[in-house]
């Protein structure tokens, strides 16, 4: 039998004291019966002997103590799934959005998830295809890794995220993939221009959304990726399924921590978030992998907002701690019109040589990325040179690096957010990048590659020349 309250002692911006409850437990939520007869949601956030602390995820704007009744639930926040979430837009809380039919659930299961055992990880060790450039072949993103975009405010971190949830695939044959989306904290415009460039483009059949607008309770924003990735867990290890799940924006969840910890009244840690902010973030980001034994994956993409383009702020700081790498994204190449405007030099994927090679994606690909690599940053390194000095100071030898740095920008970096590129496409461009240059200055690729793969872009290049 469900117990009622009526013992609400004080109320503190999102948060509500109930006095003498008896048994009550951390994590599990409550319905919240106003005087006028409306229903609010809530969760317990601290129990301390017959006081409990619960957030209401709706706010607590116009409830009246004395006459509100709470309603614990005996149970923890939880997902109604079944395969038909597939093509659904939801709140936050993960209540549908859309305009669907009502959803069967086959389950519900605790949001807050279980950590995946270290013993029982498999290791990330496959290639996921994104169809960008700078991506695929400079910084591969591979099957359970969690791989984050740095972004700044005014840069197109929503363009980059939505070309990744329409063109995101695994390459074989058989392969069930899915992408989850969630979004923390967007604007009403940002909400719509996902779910409408989701739906044009057909993406939308293989992707579930959960939504969390700017206008939405804070309380809301900490519950959104939960719910995402308990959908994401379903479809990859009940349903088999290879799922990309996409974050968007991890500093709207960290803003909207801070503010419930600053409520509770918590000794603030650095620029005053909690002190707990790592452990938070740990239990989002670690809940992407493979599990041994099981075929399907969970591969992460969070994409977070620099304050003031400071990869030193606590957000992207402890990202990057957890994290396997970073994509950042480039202020001045966005000024250029080059998009999407990755910074290929600071940006990095740690595992990026797990996923690649013959068999995954091509046996050159690993020297055709180094090379890529020396040439652009010999190139940018000349580049500041002929700012110091001007361009007579230059080689002819160091004209060509600047030359090369310049069409590596424009043609390898600039694709547009409406290319997808196969892998085969983007190695084949670095190759024909190269191709200005002669053998003895391909210092990274071995030769054979070399003799294999250049000769075609070398005639390509006489034929046009005539």
């Amino acid at each position: 039998m469900l117990k009622e309250y009526q013992t609400v002692s004080s109320i503190s911006g999102p948060l509500m004291m109930v006095e003498m409850v008896d048994r009550a437990k951390y994590g599990h939520i409550v319905d919240i019966e106003l005087g006028d007869g409306s229903i609010r949601h809530g969760q317990i956030l601290q129990v301390e002997n017959d006081k409990v602390l619960v957030q209401v995820f709706e706010g607590t704007r116009g409830i009246d103590i004395s006459k509100s009744t709470v309603r614990f639930l005996a149970r923890p926040l939880e997902l109604a799934v079944s395969p038909d979430i597939l093509g659904r837009v939801f709140t936050g809380l993960g209540e549908p959005k859309d305009d669907g039919p009502a959803l069967l659930a086959d389950k519900r299961i605790d949001v807050n998830g279980s950590p995946i055992n270290p013993y029982g990880r498999d290791y990330p060790n496959e290639f996921i295809q994104t169809g960008i450039s700078t991506i695929d072949g400079l910084n591969p993103l591979v099957r359970g890794q969690k791989l984050p975009i740095f972004s700044g405010a005014g840069l197109p971190h929503d363009n980059i995220t939505a070309q990744l949830a329409r063109q995101a695939t695994v390459l074989g044959k058989g392969e069930e993939f899915a992408v989850v989306f969630a979004a923390m904290g967007i604007t009403f415009e940002a909400a719509q221009f996902f779910i409408n460039d989701l739906q044009n483009t057909g993406a939308i059949e293989q992707a579930v959304m959960f939504v969390n607008l700017a206008n939405d309770p804070a309380i809301e924003r900490i519950a959104t990726p939960r719910f995402a990735l308990t959908a994401a867990e379903y479809l990859a290890f009940e349903l088999d399924m290879h799922v990309l799940v996409i974050l968007n924006d991890m500093t709207n969840y960290c803003e909207a921590l801070r503010e419930i910890s600053a409520a509770r009244k918590e000794v603030p840690g650095r620029r005053g978030y909690p002190g707990y902010l790592y452990t938070d973030l740990a239990t989002i980001y670690e809940r992407a992998g493979r599990i041994k034994g099981k075929k399907g994956s969970i591969t992460m993409v969070p994409v977070l907002t620099m304050p003031e383009d400071d990869k030193t702020h606590p957000v992207p700081d402890l990202t990057g701690y957890i994290t396997e790498g970073q994509i950042i994204l480039s202020r001045s190449l966005h000024r250029k019109a080059v998009s999407p405007p990755v910074d290929v030099l600071p940006s990095l994927s740690r595992l990026k040589d797990k996923g690649i090679g013959e068999g995954k994606t091509r046996e050159d690909h690993a020297d055709l990325y180094n090379q890529l690599y020396a040439a652009y940053s010999r190139g940018k390194e000349v580049e500041e040179l002929a700012t110091i000095m001007g361009e007579a100071a230059l080689s002819e030898e160091d004209k060509k690096y600047m030359a090369f740095a310049k069409l590596f920008e424009s043609k390898y970096v600039c694709q547009g957010y409406y290319e997808n590129r196969t892998i085969e496409q983007t190695l084949d461009l670095g190759w024909e990048l190269l191709s200005m240059f002669d053998n003895v200055e391909l210092k990274r690729i071995d030769i054979e590659l070399i003799e294999k793969y250049m000769p075609r872009f070398r005639k390509n290049k006489t034929e046009e020349a005539k």
